[in-house]
């Protein structure tokens, strides 16, 4: 398969940009020719950030998985879509062609049909990183529904709070899930997050692990029959068919929740059409993918990078792409080069945290490890700072393999502003470009844009000044907090939360959350989410919660914790702090640091001072701007000098 749309040199980029903001319904839907569509669509974009409406080909009917798997049967039937490496690697690899996808697919949407799945419900997805996962999201694509995969960190609560705002009335999930040396109990997770709910109808259990579970009559049915009784439906005579359903253009394709500044978890929806397009065109452009190329995304498919840049992207691209089921550092830190090597991956793209962390075992675990066939590296989920950079590009890259640095959000559906692999330059530390379609602006706090000063760096928050294909469309069951989280800060702009540098060549460099939400692994988890969770703790007054730097997570969580007099054992006390995050957000959310505080900095309205806990956090005790406000300037000092 050729792509028609890819950009082959820097001057083409300009391009194509130039076109895609002069131009951008002429330009989208140039692309848009060439992907499978049942019916074109009757006006290509609508949109005002007011509201927001955002409306991307509406009229046209498809289904994004006959543009994912269909077509591309005839030619690349045989050739591998999905690799699948097991967390242990003395299990068997499995290597499933878009012939045998397409007929696992097909047995899904039928399964789902049988247990009585229609277009538009919602199903939760609590998985771990095997194949029927993939199988699980394209099937509910293949009949309509709206798949809400949950990452298989999450506790009981959180996927409790999830089931309740999606309203899902289908989950699937395995009976546990490994995880370098642990074995996670899914199915038993689950049936901790059902304990009073009324939704929920049917579970289809995987058998991975064959971890004891409970399986309830009438509820619980065994993904292994199910899928033996659909196979005799969806294959007749040595032909595999299912009828897709015919979704419009805006129809949802999947929720995602997504951490904010608020306690609650929100709901992030994508629709079929621009979702589909923007992460195929950011897929193949940004990687520079050539057809049999072999893409390997460390992500999970939990997380929007693994449905963007595993799943959807790539098979759109009919492009070979590595799940990986386990972590870098199982069964030793040299885990993600024997996979490069045994593979011959092509294009490696993975986060900042895990290249951190594989720095500090040193280059050790890379030797005698063929690394020849890496022609692009990828950092995702935060900004990549320089050492790390540095170290990717010499002892991954062998200086000889394009660093592509991008940055994008749940919300945006594909990435934003990246290099292009060997096309746009690279700058160590900065995303640089942003994509076609994407018109990036600076602003100050009361929403004026920083103009460019001559040869000068300009700082300020990031928004975006139109829609691109991919943008969200709501918060699921809540558009109004979808319109107050992203449209309403600033006026007629998407605000992305994130601050920015931007150089005189129009570079831009990612600074950080501005916002109350903390950058974990690139992972998002609010202030008030974990605050919330410490404060259930039975002898937890209050709590503030801001992020500090960390060595390797990029942004650790730091927690100022007042309790009540009469828990005196300090360690045993934080000991069941944490254990209460893990329980009611999941392990991923646990503070790195718990200092206990008599008082927090509040001005004479209550207000909490988190900027002043903050620079405590990061040590900058000796500057910390104006105290004068605070109802108690006193407790600042006992804070700083009882700082962990």
């Amino acid at each position: 398969m050729s792509y028609p749309y890819q950009i082959n040199s820097f001057e083409e980029y300009q391009q194509a940009y130039k076109k895609s903001i002069e131009q951008p319904e002429e330009f989208w839907a140039s692309v848009a020719e060439h992907f499978t569509w049942r019916k074109k669509w009757d006006k290509v974009l609508n949109w005002n950030f007011t509201e927001p409406t955002i409306e991307w080909f509406k009229g046209a009917k498809l289904n994004i998985t006959e543009n994912c798997i269909d077509r591309h049967l005839e030619k690349l039937g045989d050739k591998p879509a999905l690799i699948w490496e097991p967390n242990n690697p003395e299990e068997r690899v499995r290597i499933v062609t878009y012939n045998r996808l397409h007929k696992r697919v097909c047995q899904v949407a039928q399964m789902l049909k049988n247990n009585g799945v229609k277009k538009g419900d919602r199903v939760c997805i609590y998985m771990g990183m095997v194949p029927e996962l993939a199988y699980a999201v394209l099937g509910c694509a293949r009949i309509g529904a709206i798949h809400s995969v949950v990452f298989g960190g999450f506790s009981a609560q959180s996927i409790s709070d999830r089931l309740e705002d999606a309203k899902a009335e289908f989950i699937i999930t395995c009976d546990g899930a490994y995880r370098g040396e642990k074995t996670i109990p899914l199915k038993s997770v689950i049936d901790d997050a059902l304990i009073g709910n009324k939704t929920v109808k049917r579970i289809i259990v995987f058998t991975r692990t064959r971890t004891p579970v409970s399986m309830l009559k009438g509820r619980d049915v065994w993904w292994e029959d199910e899928m033996d009784y659909a196979e005799e439906q969806v294959e007749k005579n040595g032909v595999v068919s299912f009828e897709p359903e015919i979704m419009d253009a805006e129809d949802p394709l999947f929720i995602l929740y997504t951490s904010g500044s608020t306690g609650k978890p929100k709901g992030v929806v994508h629709t079929t059409a621009g979702y589909m397009l923007f992460t195929n065109y950011s897929f193949v452009n940004i990687f520079n993918y050539k057809q049999g190329q072999i893409h390997f995304c460390t992500a999970d498919i939990g997380w929007v990078t693994g449905h963007s840049y595993i799943v959807y992207g790539p098979l759109s691209a009919g492009a070979t792409s590595v799940m990986f089921e386990g972590i870098p550092t199982y069964p030793d830190a040299g885990r993600f080069w024997d996979i490069i090597d045994k593979h011959k991956i092509n294009i490696l793209y993975t986060a900042p945290t895990a290249i951190r962390s594989l720095m500090g075992f040193g280059t050790k675990p890379l030797e005698n490890k063929n690394l020849s066939s890496l022609q692009v590296l990828g950092s995702v989920g935060e900004p990549i700072n320089e050492e790390a950079w540095h170290w990717y590009d010499e002892h991954v890259g062998k200086k000889r393999c394009p660093i592509v640095d991008t940055w994008w959000q749940t919300e945006t559906a594909g990435i934003l502003i990246s290099n292009f692999a060997g096309i746009t330059p690279s700058k160590p530390g900065w995303a640089t470009l942003p994509m076609p379609g994407v018109q990036p602006i600076l602003v100050d706090e009361n929403g004026n844009e920083v103009l460019p000063k001559e040869n000068e760096t300009i700082a300020g928050n990031l928004c975006i000044k139109a829609p691109w294909p991919g943008i969200i469309r709501t918060t699921y069951g809540d558009h109004e907090r979808c319109r107050t989280n992203y449209f309403a800060t600033y006026q007629n702009l998407y605000f992305s939360g994130d601050g920015a540098l931007k150089d005189k060549d129009g570079n831009y460099r990612i600074t950080g959350r501005v916002d109350d939400v903390l950058n974990i692994s690139g992972h998002r988890i609010g202030t008030a989410e974990v605050e919330n969770a410490i404060n259930m703790h039975v002898g937890v007054v209050e709590s503030a919660v801001v992020g500090y730097p960390h060595a390797i997570k990029g942004q650790g969580i730091y927690a100022f914790v007042i309790v009540s007099s009469k828990h005196s054992d300090d360690e045993l006390t934080r000991k069941d702090i944490l254990q209460t995050v893990t329980r009611v957000i999941g392990a991923i959310a646990k503070p790195d640091k718990i200092q206990f505080v008599a008082g927090l900095p509040k001005t004479r309205s209550g207000k909490i001072m988190r900027r002043i806990l903050r620079k405590i956090a990061e040590g900058e005790v000796e500057n910390l701007g104006d105290t004068t406000t605070l109802l108690d300037p006193n407790i600042v000092d006992e804070i700083k000098n009882g700082r962990i």
